[in-house]
């Protein structure tokens, strides 16, 4: 009796584990790698390895904030165009000014375009697809006036310290990114604030009337948003050394779908940072073995596009089959 009880007790176990959202993505993440270090002799390559790592640094620092945004049951259409608008802002601001005054001065300007968004959606109720989409047309409008409409260059060298410091062999921008996940991470595992953003995606009238201050997380998330749109646009910046007012341009659709595909759902109240950390890395793994192999750039949003489709339609398969067992 006792040995069919554990047994009972080790298939639950199991069961659970490979239901976990992050196990599933974990191991969608591992079949991709050697699926294309079959592809490609180059992809398992250090080099290639750190290659993908910077390359998952400003898609993954922006889908943190996008994160927080659709665990509250909303979406921001804008961090594309913000990240274009402050990169300009950052641009002309490190003219006049010394780098630790102007990268606050971007990161503070993105933050008050998402708490604007915010505010227009949570305090006045309006629909936070339209209002992230007007304000994405207004951030690329700025873009362009602020600009002269042309790309600005000639940015402090001391910039690129940001990105090509390394610390035990890896670039400081990858360690942040690291930082930046670890501490999400914590906050909407283990405090107040993280679960009543859970709270107001899952159903906000209950959190409402259980006393959560859910005017305050309806509006922080996309705070949020604005500002590591800013500190994304940083690091691009230091990497390339110039602004353009096309920069991030659909960046907002890979931010969503790295969310997606880690397995948030658009209605809120579900989803993981590390989840979305792992639909980042499948996302730039996915770019970086079609470039490896030579495939046409325009071919690789038709991957990415299936790739999103397929991981929704196997997370509602898979929800199916448990609520029927």
């Amino acid at each position: 009796m006792s040995e069919t009880t554990n047994s009972a007790k080790g298939n639950g176990t199991l069961a659970t584990v490979l239901r976990s959202l992050e196990i599933r993505m974990l191991g969608l993440a591992v079949l991709l790698a050697v699926i294309l270090s079959f592809a490609s002799p180059f992809f398992l390559t250090e080099r290639n390895i750190f290659n993908i790592l910077d390359q998952s640094v400003v898609i993954g620092i922006v889908a943190v904030g996008m994160t927080f945004v659709i665990l509250t049951g909303g979406i921001d259409l804008s961090v594309g165009a913000v990240f274009g608008l402050t990169g300009i802002i950052l641009a002309q601001a490190l003219q006049v000014m010394p780098i630790p005054l102007a990268i606050p001065l971007g990161i503070l300007a993105g933050a008050g375009i998402g708490l604007f968004s915010g505010v227009l959606i949570a305090v006045f109720g309006l629909a936070p697809f339209v209002v992230t989409l007007g304000v994405m047309a207004i951030g690329r409008s700025l873009s362009f006036i602020f600009s002269g409409q042309r790309s600005i260059s000639g940015l402090p060298p001391e910039l690129d310290a940001i990105v090509y410091t390394t610390v035990l062999g890896v670039p400081v921008n990858v360690l942040f990114l690291l930082g930046l996940y670890l501490v999400a991470w914590g906050y909407l595992t283990y405090t107040k604030g993280g679960r009543t953003i859970y709270a107001v995606g899952s159903n906000f009238e209950a959190a409402r009337a259980a006393g959560l201050s859910t005017m305050f997380y309806s509006i922080m998330p996309y705070v949020v948003s604005g500002a590591l749109a800013a500190v994304a646009v940083t690091f691009s910046l230091a990497q390339i050394m110039s602004a353009d007012p096309l920069a991030g341009n659909q960046l907002e659709l890979d931010a969503i779908a790295a969310v997606v595909i880690g397995g948030a759902s658009l209605y809120g109240g579900r989803g993981s940072i590390i989840g979305t950390l792992l639909g980042v890395l499948i996302m730039v793994m996915i770019r970086n073995g079609l470039n490896l192999m030579g495939v046409s750039p325009f071919w690789q949003g038709t991957a990415i596009g299936s790739i999103i489709i397929l991981a929704l339609l196997a997370e509602r398969l898979i929800n199916w089959r448990a609520s029927r067992n």
